[in-house]
């Protein structure tokens, strides 16, 4: 089938492209003056009266200075003038909200990352309307003279209930040292990325990430009125804080306790060594880092005994890069590929020093983009974050003396988990029947924590023109 005609021009930018940038600058808006803020969404779709324009899916060169998206909370869109009958055709899990307690209990925002702690008033979901995001390349001074441009532009009509930085690491890392933004979903239709070479992964249905295209199951999903579906999206914003000390601590107790070393702990934790490479193409050492164009091109399962790793023997079923895309392996519900998300999100917060440890707040913030944030972001984050169950049972080549994958897993997302010490677990795989080859850690506790978050709608362009116009 031939790939969708995207109106680019119409679309997000962050939806379909990574802007590739060293800052940005999250707000977190209330609308007090809702005519007010009709004006300035339409002030920043035309770029007029010395603002930006919020930025497309088209590409342009030269690189602009800065970067903008607006996106709303089913609240902030109440209050620009849509209806609850028009509000009720929206994702279930877009209208119920981040900080709602069904939510949260979902996802595992419980305990310390419970909305009750989250910064900003984030907890409270109906006062959250509107998000505001700039991105600048690398100029600070940009950065700030923007800033102080959109705050002298909606006074009197929105209030900034929040606002965090953000400042890219070298190498694209994050907190806990490894290199972040590898695998995206190949987008059907989408912009070629020019950072990552194209891999052998399947492509996924435009309509996973936008309204208005064919999904993974052939459907449609859209939104009343008509002008917002079209070229649409969601997304979830999250504010993760992590505990650089607490995570190296764990590395270096359970290197003592499986005779690891703790960078192949790291490894096996995440799926991939911290430069990237990935523990189906560097089973043993990280080695030198692979060409882009090898870092995403690997399979899970396959009829070569040689390469196939149905058993997490190489990357354990638990780790972060499998639960989040199992690729080829079984899992319970539908594929992979119906469930995928796109990641935008940058560190906050200074560097780590571990000569110099300090409790300075630090993490990651962002968003991850999807179509439909029940069957995508919650599925993932409730069910192969927060489940082991999800893997069905399956042999290698090598048959079942070797062991079955239902076996090889155990706990919950070493990153994303709740992971209560009194429950926590991950398995490292081993050959043999049933569990017998298996080595399982115990005790931990989470290493990041939630502290913010927000289920907002990306319109399109033309659907930014339309709630501007309303009233």
């Amino acid at each position: 089938m031939a790939d969708p005609d995207i109106d680019f021009a119409d679309v997000q930018g962050t939806i379909l492209r990574g802007y590739r940038v060293d800052l940005a600058r999250h707000f977190v808006l209330a609308i007090s003056d809702p005519a007010g803020a009709r004006a300035l969404i339409a002030t920043l779709v035309d770029g007029s009266g010395g603002l930006p324009a919020v930025t497309t899916a088209l590409r342009v060169e030269p690189k602009p200075p800065c970067f903008l998206n607006l996106s709303f909370s089913c609240a902030g869109l109440a209050a620009l003038g849509l209806t609850p009958a028009e509000l009720a055709t929206f994702d279930p899990a877009f209208q119920r909200g981040a900080a709602s307690a069904a939510t949260a209990q979902s996802i595992g925002d419980t305990g310390s990352s419970a909305p009750q702690f989250w910064l900003g008033g984030l907890g409270d979901g109906a006062q959250v309307h509107m998000l505001l995001s700039v991105w600048v390349t690398e100029s600070r001074e940009v950065l700030d003279s923007v800033s102080a441009k959109l705050r002298a532009a909606w006074a009197g009509c929105l209030r900034e209930l929040y606002t965090q930085d953000a400042t890219a690491l070298p190498d694209n890392q994050v907190h806990f040292g490894y290199r972040d933004s590898i695998a995206q979903p190949n987008v059907k239709g989408a912009p070629d990325s020019k950072r990552m070479a194209p891999d052998d992964q399947p492509e996924v249905a435009t309509g996973e990430f936008l309204l208005g295209y064919a999904n993974q199951s052939g459907g449609v999903y859209s939104v009343t009125p008509a002008q917002l579906s079209t070229n649409s999206s969601y997304a979830a914003f999250r504010i993760l804080e992590q505990d650089v000390a607490a995570f190296d601590a764990m590395l270096a107790q359970y290197a003592g306790e499986t005779g690891l070393s703790s960078e192949m702990v790291a490894a096996k934790f995440c799926g991939r060594w911290r430069n990237g490479n990935p523990l189906e193409l560097a089973p043993e050492v990280a080695g030198p880092v692979l060409p882009d164009e090898q870092l995403n091109n690997f399979h899970y399962v396959t009829p070569d005994i040689a390469t196939d790793d149905t058993l997490g023997l190489k990357c354990p079923i638990g780790s972060h890069i499998r639960r989040n895309n199992p690729r080829d392996g079984k899992v319970n519900g539908t594929d992979a590929a119906h469930h995928r998300i796109v990641r935008r999100a940058m560190p906050y917060g200074p560097a780590y020093d571990a000569a110099k440890p300090d409790h300075t707040p630090r993490g990651l913030i962002g968003y991850f983009i999807n179509a439909n944030v029940g069957n995508q972001f919650e599925f993932l984050t409730s069910q192969w974050n927060n489940q082991s169950e999800f893997v069905k049972a399956a042999t290698g080549p090598g048959g079942s003396a070797d062991g079955n994958a239902v076996y090889n897993i155990s706990g919950q997302d070493v990153f994303s988990g709740v992971n209560d010490p009194a429950t926590s677990s991950f398995t490292f795989a081993g050959k043999g029947p049933k569990h017998e080859g298996n080595t399982v850690i115990n005790g931990f506790g989470r290493t990041i924590v939630t502290r913010g978050s927000v289920y907002c709608f990306f319109p399109s362009i033309s659907g930014l023109r339309y709630l501007a116009a309303m009233g």
